[in-house]
């Protein structure tokens, strides 16, 4: 039991400096050192308030601690037999590490859309999603920003990949990262996607903080987490996401939405 202690004191620790590095870098650049110089890239122009910040650092804090246990659960306790982590980096080939990160993220996006899906069910919306949906104008403080019961939900999804996935403590460690590093941009409060995304193949496939930001604003539909296509195949995609998306591209590079524009 102290062994797991330790381990759970120690991944909360490194957990939450990796939190406050992520989440606070664009914080500073975006809400204080760069605001103004940035308006244009804005999604919705009226701000968040310092109580809605420091709201969503302390259930930030809480859904680190539960992730933190599950994680020090899988590692330090019986559980571990059941999973496919493995520790000797030889024991697959080297690119191993790159497939299973990515079938990985595939399978947490898969999870997290039905999951979240789920807790938008009225029963279980009050109860447990709520939290996170207070932050109607997102900051990258809001991306961990969770009632303990979905943290809890959240956090099973590392339980799922790694009892499916071979999983080196490396490519765990790129999962963790990438994805929080992702929802911190879904959350960003600002689209930051280069002018030529809109015209490329990833457009139809990848989110965009638009994408997500729509889903705080309006609370229903655009569900997904890292991808447009269980959304667009579920039929849940708001219907409103690509002109959202063309309007404030237009204002990022002053122009005019033109009608012949790609459109989903």
């Amino acid at each position: 039991m102290e062994k797991i202690i330790e381990a759970t004191i120690s991944i909360f620790s490194i957990s939450a400096i990796r939190y406050f590095i992520l989440a606070g870098i664009p914080f500073a650049l975006f809400y204080l050192l760069m605001a103004d110089k940035l308006a244009k890239f804005k999604i919705q122009q009226k701000l968040a308030t310092k109580e809605d910040f420091v709201r969503e650092v302390w259930h930030s804090m809480q859904s680190t601690l539960v992730f933190s246990i599950i994680a020090a659960a899988l590692v330090f306790t019986p559980l571990r037999q059941y999973t496919r982590i493995y520790t000797d980096i030889n024991d697959f080939p080297i690119w191993y590490v790159g497939v299973m990160l990515i079938l990985s993220l595939i399978i947490h996006d898969t999870y997290f859309y039905w999951m979240h899906r789920l807790l938008h069910h009225k029963k279980l919306f009050k109860l447990a999603h709520l939290v996170h949906h207070k932050s109607t104008n997102p900051s990258p403080w809001t991306s961990y920003s969770f009632h303990i019961l979905e943290a809890i939900t959240e956090g099973l999804v590392l339980v799922a990949v790694v009892m499916l996935l071979p999983m080196h403590p490396l490519t765990i460690l790129l999962f963790t990262v990438i994805g929080f590093i992702i929802n911190v941009y879904g959350h960003l409060g600002y689209e930051i996607m280069p002018k030529g995304f809109r015209s490329t193949w990833a457009f139809e496939i990848l989110n965009s903080s638009v994408h997500h930001n729509l889903h705080h604003s309006k609370f229903k539909g655009n569900y997904g987490l890292y991808f447009r296509i269980w959304d667009r195949v579920m039929g849940t995609e708001h219907p409103d996401y690509v002109k959202e998306y063309d309007r404030l591209q237009a204002q990022r590079f002053n122009q005019i939405p033109q009608e012949g524009t790609i459109r989903s």
